[in-house]
Formats: C-alpha cells, sequence, structure tokens
C-alpha cells in the first residue's frame, strides 16, 4: 500500500514509547487492526519475516536431523546461529518502520503557506519518505538472508518437522514480497533519481534471489 497517503487523513497512535516487541500478542494483533497509520504494512512484512525465522530456527535446534549425520546437526547448528540475529533484526524492524511513517506524517503536517516553508516541508518529506522506504529494504535484505539459511534447513532437518520449515519459508517469501510493496508505493513518490534507481535495482534483485531461494528451499523440504 502506500501508507503515506493514508497517514495524511490519521492520526498517530505513538505506543507511549512502547517497543511492539514488548506488546502481549493480542495488543500486537489489536495495534495492526486498530484504525491507527501504524504499526501498517511494512511493520506486518517484518513481523512475518520474525516469525518464519523462528520456526526456521525451532527446526534446526531439534535433537534429531533428518539422517542423523554428523555433518547435519553441524550444518544446522551454524544455521541457528546465523538466523538468530535476523529474527532479532526484524523484531526492530517492526518499530523502525512505524518510527518512519511517523515522520513521513509528521512532514506532511508542517505549514506550507510560504515558499520557505514549502521548500522545508519538501526537503523534510523527501528524507522520511527515504526512511520509510530504507525499513523495508532491510526487510527484504534480512528475509533473502534467513531464505538462504532456509535452503539449509529444509535440506537436513528432521522430516517430523517438514510443514513447520515450509510455513517458515511461505512466511519469508511473503516478508519480501510485502516488504517490496512498501518500497514501490514510497519510490513513486521520491524525487530524488539517484535513490530511487538505486534501490529499485537492489528491491529487483533481491526479490529474484528471494524467490530462488524459496523454491530451493520448498524442493528440498520434499524431497
Amino acid at each position: 500500500m502506500p501508507p503515506w497517503l493514508i497517514l495524511v487523513l490519521k492520526g498517530v497512535n505513538v505506543a507511549d514509547g512502547k517497543s511492539y516487541s514488548e506488546f502481549a500478542l493480542i495488543d500486537l494483533l489489536d495495534a495492526f487492526a486498530s484504525n491507527e497509520p501504524v504499526p501498517g504494512g511494512g511493520a506486518a512484512a517484518a513481523l512475518a519475516g520474525a516469525l518464519g525465522v523462528s520456526l526456521l530456527v525451532m527446526a534446526a535446534s531439534l535433537s534429531k536431523s533428518r539422517t542423523g549425520a554428523p555433518e547435519e546437526a553441524t550444518d544446522l547448528a551454524e544455521a541457528a546461529a546465523r538466523l538468530r540475529p535476523l529474527r532479532d533484526r526484524l523484531v526492530e524492524l517492526i518499530d523502525a518502520d512505524s518510527s518512519a511513517y511517523r515522520s513521513v506524517m509528521a512532514a506532511l503536517k508542517l505549514p506550507k503557506a510560504s515558499e520557505q516553508e514549502q521548500t522545508r516541508r519538501n526537503e523534510t518529506l523527501q528524507s522520511a519518505l527515504r526512511e520509510a522506504t530504507d525499513a523495508p529494504l532491510d526487510v527484504m535484505r534480512i528475509a533473502q538472508q534467513a531464505l538462504t539459511g532456509a535452503v539449509i534447513v529444509a535440506r537436513n532437518a528432521y522430516r517430523v518437522a517438514a510443514s513447520d520449515v515450509a510455513m517458515a519459508i511461505e512466511l519469508l517469501a511473503a516478508a519480501a514480497r510485502g516488504a517490496a510493496q512498501s518500497i514501490d508505493g514510497n519510490l513513486r513518490t521520491i524525487t530524488d533519481t539517484a535513490y530511487t534507481a538505486r534501490v529499485k535495482a537492489e528491491r529487483e534483485q533481491l526479490a529474484a534471489d528471494a524467490e530462488r531461494d524459496a523454491a530451493q528451499a520448498l524442493k528440498a523440504v520434499s524431497g
């Protein structure tokens, strides 16, 4: 969605300075369900990615592997160690994405009566929009890294956890696609052509890499 358009019409519910990671599950779901502009789609992508990584870590941490071979246990342990910090960063991005869109709304509310005010408002808005684009771009980067790890987990994890691994892959793929939608919506209103060209190129590469790794991981699960 193009969230910045919605922000013009709604107020901001600043969660009293509390990180969304500190919310009880039902309170977090209520926050997403509220008519406030944040947390929105970008934050939801980060949450989906964090859930996906959590499932991968669970599958990689089981006491049994696919065949019981020692190298499988080693590969799974290494994959889990790499995945845990990715989950932590995705949790941080739930807040980062929400904070970025609050900045967009604040910029949109700046006065624009004079030419000087219009210039200041536009510069502030463009800076906020870049911030609001960088957050979902980070979600895409991390989701793609996690999907690379998913290939290893899918090849080595205990078969009893196959459906959990498959769900993790689907969540991470959805996180990457959802974050891409947030990026695309923001790029339409960013006037810095060098920035938009760079982000578009990276976004397209990340989307292609995520799709490839998701397909490989899902094939490994069923193989």
